[in-house]
């Protein structure tokens, strides 16, 4: 290596300048430094750096914004652990990978059900069951001596979130309330079940019949003649599911 004649400047204290090809050098030879530094930290994985003052600043290297970097995992006696300690090895990967594990099991699980009767039923004339909890076309019950459940209360309208109830009510001798008006639009009922858990009296609730459907809008208008009807009908049925569902409400 060879350096060009140094200068000699003059003034209050002389000093000796390399020309700028040897500047050039020094600063190669310190960025391939940094770079072998900086490919040691990256072969070692994200470690914490420090800051100019020797303190730990609490940035991870090795990720683009200090927010990606994971939050590190203590254990009781407040050691550092390792999440990825109980994941999957390389080798279990690479089983995964070459032998295709996933498709065999998926191919299994076809062949599996290949050979199992179907599970297809012929509708109408073959029904599968229904749950207690079943929700379908509405009724109004009675009491056993005939008089009706409802007590006017508007719980059910007030809490029917597509608006499809509408009660009108009078006074009885005894001052006691009853219903002269309980419509319901079924074609506006998303058949939640508000309106049944929120009746005090389990005056209103849904059946489980699901075959109801009719030719015209109008017939989907409930009165209460039509929901006392339903009620009448199927009342054995509603006060066995309410009786095997009580235990959960």
């Amino acid at each position: 290596m060879s350096f060009a004649r140094p200068r000699v400047l003059m003034g209050l204290q002389p000093r000796i300048l390399f020309t700028p090809r040897t500047s050039s050098i020094r600063a190669a030879i310190l960025a391939r430094r940094l770079v072998s530094t900086s490919n040691a930290q990256h072969a070692q994985g994200p470690s914490t750096a420090v800051s100019h003052d020797g303190l730990s600043s609490g940035i991870r290297t090795g990720y683009s914004h200090p927010s990606e970097a994971p939050a590190p995992v203590f254990d009781a006696q407040g050691k550092e652990v390792n999440p990825y300690k109980d994941g999957p090895t390389a080798l279990d990967k690479a089983v995964h990978l070459f032998f295709f594990t996933e498709i065999l099991r998926g191919m299994w699980i076809v062949l599996e059900n290949f050979f199992r009767p179907p599970y297809t039923i012929m509708y109408p004339f073959e029904k599968g069951p229904l749950s207690p909890r079943f929700r379908g076309e509405h009724a109004l019950r009675r009491y056993p001596s005939g008089e009706e459940r409802c007590i006017a209360c508007k719980l059910c309208e007030a809490i029917c979130p597509a608006q499809a109830i509408t009660i009108e009510s009078e006074a009885r001798l005894d001052g006691s309330r009853k219903t002269t008006k309980y419509d319901i639009d079924m074609t506006k009922c998303i058949y939640c079940g508000f309106c049944q858990e929120a009746c005090p009296v389990d005056a209103i609730v849904e059946t489980q019949n699901q075959e109801f459907s009719t030719e015209t809008r109008e017939e989907l208008l409930y009165n209460k003649e039509k929901l006392l009807a339903n009620g009448d009908r199927a009342e054995a049925e509603i006060a066995a599911n309410l009786h095997s569902d009580h235990v959960y409400r």
